[in-house]
């Protein structure tokens, strides 16, 4: 069986701050509906709207069978 991926960038705010478990949580489960599957969630910098330089996110994961 094949697979497709599909990677969510996530942050708080314009500036960075931490990802609220209730934005977390929503995010998972509007994929969910759509019958995406959490794969990885993994913490990394993703460029800010303001300023230089990256701020604090994570990169959520989905897989789904293809077709």
């Amino acid at each position: 069986m094949s697979y497709v991926y599909k990677v969510v960038q996530l942050r708080e705010g314009m500036i960075g701050g931490k990802i609220s478990a209730d934005k977390l949580e929503k995010v998972l489960n509007d994929h969910a509906r759509q019958g995406w599957q959490l794969k990885a969630i993994t913490s990394t910098d993703v460029k800010g709207r303001v300023g230089p330089g990256g701020v604090e996110g994570l990169l959520v994961t989905f897989e789904r069978p293809a077709g």
